[in-house]
C-alpha cells in the first residue's frame, strides 16, 4: 500500500478506482479531506489545531458504493476504521449502545493497529526467546559449576566439558526446531493462565456491551495472573510463547498513547443509515423523539469533545465523520439544523446503470468474477466468462433491480450465485480438476430465466 502521507487527491482517487466503479464525485471528496489531514498535520503555530475537518454526508441508494468508499479509505490511509449504524443507537437514559460506544469502539481499533505494528517490529527478539524457553524444555541447560583446579596443563586431547556438550546439542536442536523438524514432539512448558473465573455483576442491565467488556477486563486486571504446567507440541509451544514474550516486549502505555493520537488525527468513523433517526414528519411523539435524542447525543462527538476509553480519554475534534443514508422517505433536511450543519460536504451518489454493472463485473481487483474464479481455481478448474456472458448477467441484475427493489452492486452477487451454484455444487465430484467451464450468453439466458421471468421475485431478494 502507498503512504497515504504523500498521496494526492489524483491519486487517491487512483486507488479509489482500483475497487470502486463511478462515483467521481464522491471520490474526490473524500481524497481532498484525506490530503486535507496531512495539510493540517504539517500547519505550523496555532492555526493547526483550529482546522477542523469537513465531514462529508453521502446520500445515495444501498448497494451504489458509499460504505466501500469510506472503507478503502481508510485503508489507503492506514487509519481506524469503524463502520456504524445509526439506528442501532439510542438516546441516553435508554436499554442499548450509546454514541460514545462508536468512540469507544475506534480507539479499540487504532490500539489493535498500532499493537500489531510494535508486534511485527519484535518479532525476530520474540521468536528467539521462545525458541531458547522450547530448547530449556527440550535440554536443561546445566548449572555452571566452577572447575575444580588441578596441577596438570590442559592439552588438546581434553575431552570437551559437559557444559560445552550441552551447547553442542542445543545448537543442534536449535537447527532441527529451525527446520521444523520437531514440530509434533510433546514438552512441557509454564503457560501464564488468565486472572481468574469472570466476575458477575449485579445491575448491569443498563450498560452496552462495550462498557461491560471494559468493565470485565479491569476487573480481571485486578486478579493475580497464575502459571501452570502444560503438555503441548513445539509447534504449539512456539506460538503461546510468542505471544507471551511480546507482551513482555511491547511497552503497552506508550501502544495507548501512540494510539489514542493516532486515532485523534486520522480516525474515521463511518455513520450508515443516518436517515434512519431523521424524522420525516417534523416534530411528533413517540419515536420520533427517541430519533431526535440520538441526533442531540450525536451532535458533541462530532463537533468536538472528550470520550472516556478504557485506554484513556479522547478528544473527537479532529476525527474525520462520513455519514451516509438512502434518504428515501426522509431528507437531508429532516435532521436537526445543527447536525446537518456539522456534515458540510455533501455528495449525491447516482443510481448504476448497466454499464456500471459490466465495469464492477470485470474491472475493479476484487471483482465477482475474479472471486469465482480465484475459488474455483483452488479446486483446479479454470472458469472464464465471455464478453457477451459479462453483459447478459450485468443485463439481468439491472432489470431484475428496476423491476423489484434498486439495491444496487449487492444484486450481482444474488445473480451469480443463481448462476454458478449447480457448477460449484458439481465440484469436485463430477467437475474434476483440470477442467475448463466456459460462461457464455446462452448459458446464463438459461440460468437465469427463471429470475427473470418470475415478477414476484421475493424468493431471490436479498
Amino acid at each position: 500500500m502507498m503512504d497515504a502521507s504523500y498521496l494526492t487527491p489524483q491519486q487517491i482517487v487512483v486507488e479509489l478506482d482500483k475497487y470502486i466503479i463511478g462515483q467521481h464525485e464522491a471520490k474526490r471528496n473524500v481524497a481532498i479531506a484525506l490530503r486535507n489531514r496531512w495539510r493540517r498535520m504539517n500547519v505550523k503555530g496555532e492555526m493547526r489545531s483550529e482546522i477542523i475537518p469537513n465531514n462529508i454526508l453521502m446520500i445515495g441508494a444501498t448497494g451504489v458504493g458509499k460504505t466501500e468508499i469510506a472503507r478503502r479509505l481508510a485503508k489507503i490511509a492506514d487509519a481506524p476504521f469503524v463502520k456504524v449504524e445509526a439506528s442501532k443507537f439510542t438516546e441516553v437514559g435508554y436499554v442499548g449502545r450509546d454514541v460514545e460506544s462508536m468512540v469507544r469502539d475506534l480507539v479499540e481499533q487504532s490500539v489493535n493497529m498500532v499493537k500489531a505494528k510494535r508486534k511485527e517490529e519484535v518479532k525476530e527478539k520474540a521468536n528467539l526467546a521462545a525458541e531458547e524457553i522450547i530448547l530449556d524444555a527440550l535440554i536443561p541447560p546445566l548449572k555452571i559449576q566452577t572447575p575444580k583446579t588441578t596441577g596438570f596443563s590442559s592439552t588438546a586431547e581434553t575431552p570437551a566439558s559437559d557444559e560445552e556438550l550441552n551447547e553442542r546439542t542445543r545448537n543442534l536442536f536449535r537447527e532441527k526446531i529451525k527446520n521444523g523438524e520437531l514440530e509434533e514432539r510433546k514438552i512441557e512448558i509454564n503457560i501464564k493462565g488468565s486472572s481468574g473465573s469472570n466476575v458477575g455483576m449485579i445491575g448491569a442491565g443498563m450498560m452496552d456491551d462495550t462498557s461491560m467488556m471494559n468493565l470485565q477486563e479491569m476487573l480481571n486486571g485486578m486478579m493475580p495472573k497464575k502459571s501452570k504446567k502444560r503438555k503441548v507440541t513445539v509447534g504449539e509451544a512456539r506460538r503461546i510463547l510468542f505471544e507471551e514474550e511480546v507482551t513482555k516486549l511491547i511497552d503497552m502505555d506508550e501502544v495507548k498513547e501512540e494510539a489514542i493520537k493516532r486515532a485523534e488525527d486520522a480516525g474515521i468513523i463511518f455513520i450508515d443509515e443516518i436517515d434512519k433517526i431523521a424524522s420525516g414528519h417534523g416534530k411528533g411523539s413517540g419515536p420520533d423523539v427517541s430519533r431526535e435524542g440520538v441526533q442531540r447525543d450525536l451532535l458533541p462527538i462530532v463537533e468536538g469533545t472528550s470520550v472516556n476509553t478504557k485506554h484513556g480519554v479522547i478528544k473527537t475534534d479532529h476525527i474525520l465523520f462520513v455519514a451516509a443514508g438512502a434518504f428515501h422517505v426522509s431528507k437531508p433536511s429532516d435532521l436537526i439544523p445543527e447536525l446537518q450543519g456539522r456534515f458540510p460536504i455533501r455528495v449525491e451518489l447516482t443510481n448504476l446503470t448497466k454499464d456500471d454493472f459490466i465495469h464492477i463485473l470485470t474491472d475493479p481487483r476484487n471483482a465477482l468474477t475474479k472471486q469465482y474464479q480465484a475459488l474455483y481455481e483452488a479446486e483446479g478448474v479454470n472458469l472464464e466468462f465471455s464478453e457477451d456472458a459479462i453483459e447478459e448477467i450485468a443485463q439481468t441484475a439491472f432489470a431484475i433491480n428496476a423491476e423489484v427493489e434498486n439495491i444496487g452492486a449487492r444484486r450481482l452477487q444474488t445473480v451469480m450465485s443463481r448462476l454458478l451454484n449447480e457448477f460449484s455444487f458439481d465440484i469436485p465430484d463430477k467437475i474434476g480438476s483440470n477442467a475448463k467451464i466456459l460462461i457464455t450468453a446462452e448459458l446464463v439466458k438459461e440460468k437465469l430465466s427463471g429470475l427473470v421471468k418470475n415478477r414476484d421475485l421475493s424468493e431471490y431478494i436479498l
